[in-house]
């Protein structure tokens, strides 16, 4: 445990701070599973409002830097292929 006040202060603000990006990540992680299973129960309608909504926590983790930009893409692009292929 750290002595200098400064240090005490590091330590709980990066407590605070990974168990936000703990909870966003977790948000996205069941965002793109609720999208998976809708898409696996060929659910045109509800699977494109969760795709929406996925989107928008991949979006969100990017600008955060909880992800690479280019990951958030390429997620969403497979989401998106999933969907496609749904409708098609």
């Amino acid at each position: 445990m750290p002595n200098i006040k400064s240090a005490i202060k590091r330590v709980k603000t990066s407590d605070k701070k990974r168990a936000q990006n703990a909870a966003v990540k977790s948000a996205l992680r069941t965002a793109i599973k609720s999208f998976e299973t809708k898409v696996a129960s060929n659910d045109v309608e509800s699977a494109k409002e969760a795709l929406l909504v996925a989107i928008k926590k991949l979006d969100k983790a990017a600008n955060k830097g909880l992800i690479h930009k280019n990951a958030a893409s390429r997620q969403k692009s497979r989401l998106q292929k999933q969907l496609n292929s749904l409708s098609a």
